[in-house]
């Protein structure tokens, strides 16, 4: 990472709401992770089934919001002070954390769904804010690196608040998402007023016209509507990745450290992906590296699903060390790093594209648009993945097919290529199809 980007972290007009995502990414997952571990090994221990059944809704119940109130928060930061938002949202983080406290200590189901519900709906809100208010923060030669941190960060929290939250008791993750919770309202006071760019008319309360005109809007804008796309493909693939690392360890026959090593993994190389096309763009907004992401993601997710056909089950248990020393270990390693690096490339280029083709004064609402894409993106993909796997495909096919679904998508990223650029590819595709005598 160069120097300028980190030299980001001490300014004022990023730091603090750098620590705020931060520390709400980390709450987030802090709590889902102690949630299902209490449901898993407390509430329903022995109940396998059951506990599945949880972990199911449980993704359902948080991403609901993202459908029902993404359009009434893009509106809301569009026409309010996004510090003066944020700050309410930490203040109602801290009440929320405050439920949550009692309910991993009394184990009410309907209560912690309902803080499950309300965490979703606090994500929501606060999405569109940390996105629009970046450009209004950072300059053009900026952004680019203030999105990677942002996407880095995101990602280490989310292994950090995963991790912390299945080593943690109940009682003590509650006790520290209070902490958290408190620190990321402090953090939020000192993010700087960040003014709508123009009048905005009344918020539109009804949320089924208020979200089909949303993404109506954003449809208009073909290349902003491509990056949306593009970064949806992407949290669906990374969605789909770690839901499969549980059935993928038992395959292996491995401990549950070898499915967080390969959560660590994931998380790690985003991050560092992310900061990697900062520094190769130097600065730069521009999209000529996401066709290339694109095509590597898709082959090496296709190879990964090659290597895990290949990988038979180790007679006994094995853990992290010993996993790492199988060779063919090293193959399922490798697949996995690309991806994730691939990913952090393709996706910090687009997020940058998503603060900047659109109109200032609609900003938040692209934000939003993109985040009921995402979800939509993400449930529509699951549930493919679901019916793939009702008529008997595996980890590995299911990997094949998404990795086939990944060329398409690798294709439909060149129309981000500038276009000399475009042209002349196409004449090199067509001197191919000449030379193989193909009309």
């Amino acid at each position: 990472m160069s120097a300028p980007e980190l030299s980001l972290l001490t300014k004022r007009r990023f730091l603090p709401l750098f620590v705020t995502q931060f520390l709400g990414a980390f709450n987030d997952n802090l709590y889902r992770s102690a949630m299902l571990f209490l449901v898993s090994f407390t509430l329903y221990r022995g109940e396998a089934d059951r506990a599945a059944m949880v972990a199911v809704i449980a993704g359902g119940v948080f991403i609901l919001p993202y459908f029902l109130f993404s359009s009434v928060s893009g509106q809301l930061a569009d026409r309010i002070d996004k510090g003066r938002i944020a700050r309410a949202v930490k203040i109602a983080e801290v009440g929320i954390m405050g439920i949550g406290w009692w309910g991993l200590h009394s184990g009410s189901m309907p209560l912690l769904m309902t803080v499950l519900f309300a965490m979703g709906t606090h994500s929501t809100l606060f999405g569109p804010v940390k996105y629009s208010m970046l450009p209004q923060h950072l300059s053009e030669t900026e952004l680019m690196g203030g999105t990677g941190l942002v996407e880095a960060g995101t990602f280490l929290a989310i292994l950090l608040g995963q991790i912390t939250g299945g080593l943690m008791s109940a009682e003590s993750a509650s006790l520290l998402l209070l902490g958290v919770a408190a620190l990321g309202l402090a953090a939020s006071l000192f993010i700087p007023p960040a003014p709508p760019a123009a009048d905005r008319p009344a918020v539109e309360l009804n949320l089924v016209r208020s979200t089909a005109e949303i993404v109506r809007h954003a449809r208009r804008n073909r290349p902003l509507y491509l990056a949306i796309l593009g970064i949806s493909w992407f949290f669906a693939l990374g969605a789909v990745l770690t839901q499969q690392f549980v059935p993928l360890v038992g395959h292996l026959n491995a401990t549950p450290e070898v499915g967080a090593f390969f959560l660590g993994l994931f998380s790690v190389g985003v991050a560092a992906g992310s900061l990697l096309v900062s520094r190769l763009l130097g600065g730069e907004i521009s999209a000529r590296y996401v066709p290339v992401s694109a095509l590597v993601l898709a082959l090496a997710v296709m190879d990964l699903g090659l290597t895990v056909h290949g990988l038979h089950p180790a007679e006994a248990p094995v853990g992290v060390a010993d996993f790492l020393a199988r060779p063919s270990s090293w193959r399922l390693v490798t697949d996995l790093t690309v991806i994730a690096m691939a990913g952090g490339v393709f996706i910090v280029p687009l997020y940058a594209l998503l603060q900047t083709l659109g109109d200032p004064a609609n900003r938040s609402r692209d934000v939003a648009a993109n985040n009921i894409v995402n979800a939509a993106g993400m449930v529509l993909v699951s549930a493919g993945v679901a019916g793939l796997m009702a008529v008997g495909a595996d980890s590995a096919m299911l990997f094949g097919v998404l990795g086939l679904i990944g060329l398409v998508a690798a294709a439909i990223a060149c129309a981000f290529l500038p276009e000399p650029v475009r042209q002349r590819w196409a004449g090199r595709f067509l001197r191919l199809r000449h030379a193989l005598g193909r009309p």
